[in-house]
């Protein structure tokens, strides 16, 4: 008998599904075998992964997987041919936009999609749809950063250096952030600034980050305006501003200082609960260190004032000089895996590729031009994602929706009536690996390429293009979603070639689209990807090495100044009252990702983290009549939600903290508030008022 030589393996280098570190992995592909993942070297993780990375893999091979579409018939999904479902699609759509107007179709994107996603799901609604109704899941996560950004620095990028420089820092501020368990491999990019003593974590609760910290702030959820205010008051008391700085790089400080006047620390801590000594204290060690960086997060920016929010922090980063300084600065820590790229290619309802405005005559006659398309074809802003969800099946909202890569029914606030209102919708159609939350109320379902299955670029935290290779081919049956906007968009009358289906043609696409905007890809191809180059955005021309520092010169203004940006507290949209005397905050475990439809199928993650929980303080839960581990309901104006109670010493007693990754009765955002920011149409997600009680027979 002869022996034959095994089937070779081939280890693919690329990037991790989940978060926006994007950390560097090697999926091996071939050889008959499952998926394994393996870390590599590359600089947001230096060669480590977290718990969700390492069992990313098993995603691949799920038998989950969706490999067929499916129709809704009699009340039941059932296998349909690609043909049927496509023209079904295609059929309703023309059907109702015929009834009720082109805005009567809606498209809902995702903020973990790739950058030719995002691009060509924002031209398909606009195109092929002629709807302006069109947003994203990442409205839901750095909106409010992105607003506020633009306002101070003229342009939003996350990280406006690189994540390693954060190695170099002395004081590193971070502002409801907790990237211990939300981005694990970040933490090594903060033991120098914990080895200094200069590691300190504004936040509720006492989290694993808080934990490391040299330094745990403990404000009132919605109440970190108030806590910047603070802080800048006592710089400029006690310590001084950085005068030469402000005078020569921005504008508008004199402003700022008329409001934090009246800020003094001990107010402050009247209002937040942080010590008058223990502001001073923050404000002296940033303004002593060689190198500091302020960085906000989700904990900051997920309010009805989260706009305000971050600007406040910003206006305390440019009193203290650090944007624009080499080895300093502000940034706001990224989530999704795309949320960088997925908000800059027109996904998102006022923009066009390359972060442009949708009403700037010049974006549009620019971007109609790359499409071929006259430029008063292309529809002007749209609402927010709440809005939109909100509006559905409403007189004037959309009759139809086509959701990609998200899964509302979980993760919106108020979810639901959001629910509610997806089922009574005309059309519900959902692109998904997996029977989500979402899918299983579709009329609808079309099985597509997950990560390791397709090409594609993503656009990390620093603003970094990385190209995440295909290392498997997709299960029969599976398409990606590139195939099924072209066969959507043929099907409504598009020309063929104007949807291409190849990911590195739509990219090139995207780069010309893009050119002369803030976000300009023009000078990034996927030969110099290949290449291994660090392309971080802006890139105007094809020899042009990156800018992974921006501002160093000047800021994004016309004038190259920052912008000091005057901010009031004015408090939670929803204060506790003798009805609801809790707060509640939300928020993600590292066992789980967003709505948790992926790592919900993975049996190492569920068997850690089975089932939702609400941290809460032993007395607070024993005036509820509860004990550690009974189920608990908790209650909102909104709805209900119950979960396992796990007591926590260290939760303040008028706090609970909720994970949002369960569905069902489990649902967090059954409880949380849909009040909006009305600059960003970010959901005020972080704090609402509860009340606790026992779950009857459990």
């Amino acid at each position: 008998m002869t022996l034959t030589e095994p089937e070779p393996r081939t280890a693919v280098a690329t990037h991790c599904p989940y978060c926006a570190l994007q950390c560097g992995m090697s999926v091996t592909a071939g050889g008959g075998a499952g998926a394994e993942v393996a870390p590599r070297q590359f600089p947001t993780n230096a060669g480590g992964l977290c718990q969700k990375g390492w069992t990313a893999g098993s995603l691949l091979t799920s038998p989950a997987r969706l490999t067929t579409p499916l129709v809704r018939l009699d009340g039941e999904l059932r296998p349909a041919s690609w043909d049927a479902a496509l023209g079904l699609i295609a059929g309703k759509l023309t059907e109702i936009q015929a009834r009720h107007g082109k805005d009567a179709a809606a498209v809902f994107g995702g903020g973990g999609l790739t950058n030719e996603k995002s691009y060509l799901l924002g031209k398909f609604a606009r195109v092929a749809l002629g709807t302006s109704q069109v947003d994203y899941n990442g409205r839901f996560c750095m909106s409010s950063a992105a607003a506020a950004g633009n306002r101070a620095f003229g342009l939003d990028r996350g990280l406006p250096f690189p994540l390693t420089d954060l190695a170099d820092a002395d004081v590193v501020l971070l502002v409801g952030a907790n990237p211990a368990e939300t981005m694990p491999p970040l933490v090594k990019h903060l033991e120098q600034a914990r080895s200094l003593g200069g590691l300190i974590v504004a936040d509720p609760r006492r989290t694993p980050t808080a934990a490391r910290a040299n330094l745990h702030l403990t404000p009132s959820p919605g109440k970190d305006l108030a806590l910047a205010l603070g802080i800048l008051h006592a710089l400029v008391t006690e310590i001084g501003v950085d005068q030469s700085y402000i005078d020569e790089r921005t504008r508008g400080f004199s402003a700022v200082w008329r409001i934090a006047s009246r800020w003094w620390p001990e107010r402050a801590e009247r209002v937040t609960g942080v010590s008058a000594a223990d502001q001073c204290t923050v404000a002296a060690k940033l303004a002593n260190a060689r190198n500091a960086y302020i960085l906000t997060a989700r904990g900051a920016e997920q309010h009805a004032t989260g706009v305000d929010t971050v600007s406040a922090w910003i206006n305390l980063a440019l009193a203290l000089g650090l944007p624009g300084k080499p080895g300093s600065g502000f940034g706001c820590l990224t989530g999704q895996g795309n949320g960088q790229g997925g908000r800059e290619h027109g996904q998102k309802a006022d923009q066009l590729p390359g972060y442009r405005k949708i009403d700037d005559p010049a974006a549009r006659e620019h971007v109609a031009r790359v499409w071929g398309v006259d430029p008063a074809e292309i529809p002007g802003p749209g609402r927010s994602a709440y809005e939109l969800l909100d509006a559905l099946g409403t007189a004037d909202g959309p009759r139809a929706l086509l959701v990609f890569g998200s899964n509302p029914v979980v993760s919106a606030p108020h979810s639901a009536r959001i629910a509610d209102l997806m089922s009574t919708v005309e059309l519900l159609v959902c692109a998904d690996l997996v029977l989500s939350e979402t899918s299983a109320l579709a009329d609808v379902v079309l099985p597509v390429t997950q990560w390791a299955e397709e090409d594609g670029t993503m656009t990390n935290l620093e603003g970094r293009v990385l190209l995440r290779k295909r290392a498997f081919d997709p299960p029969p049956g599976v398409r990606t979603d590139l195939d099924v906007l072209a066969g959507l968009a043929t099907r409504l009358g598009q020309p063929a070639e104007r949807f291409p289906t190849d990911a590195e043609t739509v990219f090139a696409e995207l780069c010309a689209a893009s050119k002369g905007g803030v976000a300009d890809y023009s000078g990034i191809s996927y030969d110099r990807l290949r290449a291994g180059e660090a392309l971080y955005w802006p890139v105007p021309e094809a020899t042009h090495p990156g800018t992974p520092r921006m501002f160093l010169d000047r800021f994004a203004h016309p004038d190259g100044k920052a912008r000091f940006v005057p901010v009031e507290y004015t408090g939670p949209a929803e204060p506790p009252d003798t009805e609801f005397p809790l707060q509640a905050t939300t928020g993600r475990v590292l066992q789980h990702y967003q709505s948790g439809a992926q790592t919900r199928l993975v049996d190492e993650l569920t068997e850690a983290v089975p089932e939702a929980f609400v941290e809460v303080h032993p007395d607070t839960a024993a005036r509820a009549g509860l004990a550690d581990g009974d189920w608990a309901r908790i209650a909102s104006r909104r709805g209900e939600t119950i979960a396992r109670v796990r007591c926590v010493p260290s939760m303040g007693i008028d706090l609970v903290f909720l994970p949002f990754h369960f569905p069902g009765a489990q649902r967090a955002n059954l409880l949380t508030n849909p009040a909006l920011d009305p600059t960003s149409g970010m959901p005020e997600f972080k704090v609402c008022a509860v009340k606790l009680s026992i779950v009857d027979g459990a």
